[in-house]
């Protein structure tokens, strides 16, 4: 049994950022702290406004560690971190490294945790895929397992490469991201009007397909019977924001298909509750946590095969896991044309909430944390 402990999580990206880590990051270190322990986090990312290279300030609750560079479009990347870290990391019984697939921070945060003898955990967000012969030839993670630090993955399909990379060298567990299932299953709210309407929530990149996904939505709007209207909300922002708008005046799908932007978290759960569907195009979701709080609030959620969608979506019975583009449209136009099906799934969706509450990731955390600090001793 863990007791009280004095947790550094050090991530390259935190609030004010928006994304899964940073999100993830923030509510850990918050349901560590309602669980008792002293948590604070480090991160090469400014504050709300612009506090850099050693600045602290208070999140949430929560000591933040701002050890940023003043670099174009705010970049998280900073070489000269581990200066003030080692100071700062003084008196912490463990540590949690989160990563990604470009985490410079994190992984100068882990060399140096490492070589200090800090017992330290780190679990990968991202899908190492094609990167993974690099990072083996490298051979850099797997010395840090066998020198103890705690692996772990947000789900079985990003573990698998992270498990070859590692070998026998020592085990890799799955701490899924989390999610405050109470928060996320708000009261339905039913159009009436006999419209479908469809949702995502996506950073507009070219890594999350944004411009592939119009092309699904257009092969559906064609395969659903013209007298069933449907509209589609793409929650988010990014870079190709431009091109899915130029797509959407090409093809005369701007009546349908909005943009909304960026939303609060409680604008998105109101969005999801009045929606009928969830759609992830991504082929490399190492997790998928806005579909998880969609699938929360009840929303059938079609994805990929292989993706890390498959920790809570199971295929045909509460939403659809597709091999290609063309098998989503059709399982799109499946739900969108049989509102049965579709009451069905959001039935099943409420009555049974995911397995990924808070309480117990959090315990799946300590049980890292303990992971770390064992094989610390050890060596």
């Amino acid at each position: 049994m863990l007791g009280r402990v004095k947790v550094a999580l050090l991530s390259d990206c935190y609030l004010p950022r928006l994304g899964g880590i940073e999100v993830q990051v923030h509510d850990l270190a918050a349901h560590l702290v309602a669980r008792g322990h002293e948590v604070e986090v480090f991160t090469a990312t400014p504050g709300d406004h612009g506090e850099r290279w050693g600045a602290t300030q208070v999140v949430d609750g929560v000591r933040v560690h701002r050890l940023a560079l003043r670099l174009p479009w705010d970049l998280p990347v900073n070489p000269l971190a581990p200066l003030q870290l080692r100071d700062r990391l003084a008196g912490f019984d463990v540590a949690h490294v989160h990563i990604g697939v470009v985490s410079p921070f994190a992984v100068d945060s882990a060399f140096l945790t490492m070589r200090m003898g800090l017992p330290t955990a780190m679990t990968w967000h991202c899908m190492l895929d094609r990167f993974a012969p690099v990072v083996s030839g490298l051979r850099v993670v797997r010395r840090w397992a066998e020198r103890g630090m705690a692996m772990s993955a947000v789900s079985g399909v990003a573990a698998a490469p992270l498990r070859r990379v590692v070998g026998s060298a020592a085990r890799v567990s799955v701490l899924p991201n989390g999610i405050d299932v109470a928060a996320w299953t708000p009261p339905r709210v039913a159009s009436g009007d006999g419209t479908v309407r469809i949702v995502t929530a996506m950073r507009l990149a070219r890594r999350k397909r944004p411009v592939p996904f119009m092309r699904v939505l257009r092969r559906t709007r064609a395969l659903v019977p013209a007298e069933i209207p449907i509209t589609v909300e793409v929650l988010g922002e990014g870079p190709d924001r431009s091109q899915v708008e130029r797509y959407l005046a090409e093809h005369d799908m701007t009546g349908w298909v909005s943009l909304p932007g960026r939303v609060t978290r409680d604008d998105l759960k109101a969005r999801y509750a009045a929606a009928d569907v969830y759609v992830s195009p991504g082929e490399l979701e190492s997790f998928g946590i806005a579909a998880l709080e969609a699938r929360t609030v009840g929303l059938p959620v079609i994805g990929r095969q292989g993706s890390g969608l498959g920790e809570f979506v199971v295929d045909g019975v509460n939403g659809y896991l597709t091999r290609d583009d063309d098998d989503m449209a059709a399982a799109l136009a499946r739900l969108a044309s049989d509102p049965a099906l579709r009451a069905g799934m959001i039935a099943h969706n409420i009555a049974r909430p995911p397995t990924q509450d808070w309480a117990s990731v959090a315990a799946a955390a300590e049980a890292e944390y303990e992971r770390a600090r064992t094989a610390g001793v050890r060596r």
